[in-house]
């Protein structure tokens, strides 16, 4: 949906662009001609307004908790998963745990859990494989606790949530993902009923943010539903 909403947003702007006087003097001069018209023409620039209002708003709410870091040490980190290529992490998950392995180490103390099952064309789950990765780059098995179930962002969270009450650790989480993704996953994190949750944003390739992000807004729309009813 995000590929095709971002295909259809920058079709019509070039449109637009390339075929302003046409517009104009085709369509908006004959509307503005008519009452029928002058409503049509009201309530399309209503619509238009409250659309892009709303983007606005969501745009500043994703931004605000891409740079939402952890204050301090008092938290579990939950690396959301992303896709195995074999037995090894893809570019994003890897960068993933890139950022985590740093956080991590800056703070020996704090404990990770690694979400994410195993698709039906990956070898190992996302999290076993997740779990090799920070294990080789010298963090403690012990401090790593792995959640292989799920297969989307509200069961890593969920499950995750399981994980953190079994074992007495702090409800406080810091989410590590992709910055574009960490609304929604804060999102679906609080309907779960976690207490305070920072973010530990990995980056993305730049030629993909355009798309991911126009994405969210769906998804965001869609978990503000499922968060009110």
């Amino acid at each position: 949906m995000g590929n095709i909403a971002g295909i259809i947003m920058t079709s019509a702007l070039i449109f637009v662009s390339l075929k302003y006087r046409w517009i104009y003097g085709s369509v908006i001069v004959p509307l503005k001609n008519t009452l029928s018209g002058r409503i049509i023409l009201s309530l399309s620039g209503i619509l238009l307004i409250a659309g892009i209002s709303v983007l606005i708003i969501i745009n500043c709410f994703m931004i605000s908790n891409l740079n939402n870091k952890p204050r301090n040490a008092n938290s579990t980190v939950i690396v959301l998963g992303c896709k195995v290529k074999g037995t090894s992490p893809s570019l994003m998950l890897r960068r993933r745990l890139d950022s985590a392995y740093k956080y991590l180490s800056e703070n020996p103390k704090v404990k990770v859990i690694v979400s994410g099952g195993k698709g039906s064309d990956e070898k190992i789950s996302e999290a076993e494989c997740m779990s090799d990765y920070l294990i080789q780059k010298g963090i403690s098995p012990d401090r790593i606790f792995k959640e292989d179930k799920s297969t989307s962002t509200s069961e890593n969270l969920r499950f995750s949530k399981d994980i953190i009450d079994k074992y007495n650790l702090s409800n406080n989480i810091t989410i590590v993902t992709d910055g574009y993704h960490q609304t929604r996953a804060r999102m679906i994190a609080e309907k779960i009923g976690y207490d305070n949750i920072t973010s530990i944003s990995a980056p993305t390739s730049q030629w993909l943010i355009p798309t991911y992000w126009v994405r969210e807004w769906f998804g965001i729309i869609q978990q503000f539903c499922i968060n009110i009813f």
